[in-house]
């Protein structure tokens, strides 16, 4: 049975065949070092010298769900057109639940910001965000400094901006280890016939990921277990603010997705079509909610008043 689990998932270590063996309630099931023996008794694997930590060696990580994401881009995600698609990946630090595995066709700004913002939506905001320099993430380091889009998220939504230092991949350790299994146990060298389905297949290994893997840093817990028993206290959700102020406007959104503010046009989705869309217009950003639901936030490139319109003749919200 040892070495049929192994074949079946050729990643799969003795500490892990061990574990499902006592998972799955196997009469007798061997330990570690027994299945270590068999494996390496059949060639499977070659034998390792044990490598001890040192005693000052400490695992890193916030006391808390919520407190602090991980968040990256990852590149090599096969399309059978020859292309290759990244996503947005994102963990808790605390529980290594992962909050956003988001697929996109190349690495734009709009893209990885409606990733952020679709995590944001699902789990709440956290208290900090990492993340590494990329044009992506942060201005900061441009000539002249300029805040990007994502910095304006976080911004407005009081979320605390952390940046590696530059050339220290081991600062965000948690989110690249998190790469490294994405890409044994889902196998990005396999080809996708399109992004939608590579998404699809991704999104149902993520819920694997978050729900059913144990986690060896966690005492083999799943990443799931841990991040629900941090408790809703200290859970921060997405503000869905009053809209009666003189910020807000109303729009319809057009047939064809497209809701237009301030003679710019950003597009919501068709399926929103003739939807009543209010509109939070700041100095640097605009927000698009249907009912209780932020569809998507952009820069804003006008600047000076925009007209207000009102509800009547609009069709009703989506609640």
């Amino acid at each position: 049975m040892v070495l049929e689990m192994r074949r079946a998932h050729s990643y799969w270590g003795a500490r892990r065949i061990a574990f499902e063996l006592a998972r799955k309630r196997v009469e007798r099931a061997p330990s570690e070092s027994a299945v270590y023996r068999c494996l390496v008794r059949a060639a499977v694997i070659d034998p390792m010298t044990r490598r001890r930590r040192r005693e000052t060696w400490k695992r890193w990580e916030r006391g808390g769900p919520m407190e602090l994401w991980q968040l990256d881009v990852v590149h090599g995600f096969l399309l059978a057109d020859g292309g290759s698609a990244k996503a947005l990946t994102g963990i808790d630090d605390h529980s290594r639940y992962c909050v956003s595995a988001c697929l996109m066709a190349s690495e734009r700004t709009q893209w990885v910001c409606d990733g952020f913002n679709s995590a944001m939506q699902a789990y709440g905001v956290p208290l900090q965000v990492l993340t590494d320099n990329g044009k992506v993430f942060t201005g900061r380091f441009a000539q002249p400094p300029v805040e990007v889009l994502f910095d304006r998220i976080c911004r407005e939504n009081g979320v605390d901006h952390i940046l590696t230092q530059p050339r220290s991949p081991t600062t965000t350790g948690k989110i690249e280890r998190f790469h490294r299994t994405l890409r044994v146990e889902f196998n990005t060298r396999q080809v996708f016939k399109t992004v939608k389905t590579a998404q699809a297949a991704l999104d149902e290994w993520v819920t694997y990921y978050n729900t059913q893997r144990p986690h060896q840093s966690l005492g083999d817990l799943t990443p799931e277990i841990r991040f629900r028993s941090g408790g809703a206290e200290v859970r921060h959700q997405l503000r869905h603010p009053e809209r009666n102020g003189e910020q807000w406007v109303c729009r319809r959104v057009a047939s064809n997705g497209l809701v237009s503010v301030g003679y710019q046009q950003v597009s919501v989705g068709k399926n929103y079509g003739g939807s009543a869309c209010d509109v939070l217009v700041t100095d640097g950003l605009l927000q698009f909610w249907v009912g209780n639901q932020l569809l998507k936030t952009a820069a804003r490139t006008s600047q000076g008043p925009v007209r207000k319109l009102h509800a009547d003749g609009t069709a009703p919200r989506r609640r």
